[in-house]
């Protein structure tokens, strides 16, 4: 059975890992956006990954490591376990948002102060937290049902 898969890909290799897993036969996704970038002489409308780090590759579970053909990439994405699977649906949505002409812009964000998170790993899974800190090596969560702060590494 042929899944989609989710390649993590060092950075800024999306596109060429993509065009390396397809000369290699292997059926990738690499959803691209256009975004204007802004030098101090011009702007420039660069197409650019609308998810950074990651390829969506289509193969059967036992040719998972064709992918390690492309230099790019590192490892795959992992859930619960195992391999991260995306749903045809999901893909196909992706696919129809991005050819609409009208598009809406969009932006991946990460957590910010004032979320409310419920954890899913680690010794306090399944709790609820609201994110109190942002920081570039960890963020800081208050687990109000524990009255306790937890200080989380970012890997």
């Amino acid at each position: 059975m042929m899944n989609w898969y989710v390649v993590y890909t060092k950075p800024k290799w999306e596109k060429k890992v993509a065009e390396q897993l397809t000369n290699a036969g292997v059926e990738c996704y690499c959803p691209l956006i256009i975004k204007i970038h802004q030098w101090s002489d011009r702007k420039k409308k660069v197409e650019v990954p609308l998810f950074n780090s990651y390829v969506f590759v289509h193969l059967a579970d036992e040719d998972r490591n064709l992918v390690f053909q492309s230099p790019g990439a590192v490892r795959y994405l992992f859930w619960l376990g195992k391999p991260a699977i995306v749903r045809d649906d999901e893909i196909s949505t992706i696919k129809s948002w991005l050819d609409k002409p009208n598009k809406v812009d969009i932006a991946i964000t990460t957590l910010q102060v004032g979320d409310k998170i419920t954890l899913e790993s680690g010794p306090f899974t399944a709790q609820e937290a609201v994110i109190q800190e942002v920081k570039n090596t960890h963020y800081v969560l208050v687990l109000e049902s524990l009255g306790c702060v937890l200080k989380m590494s970012i890997k």
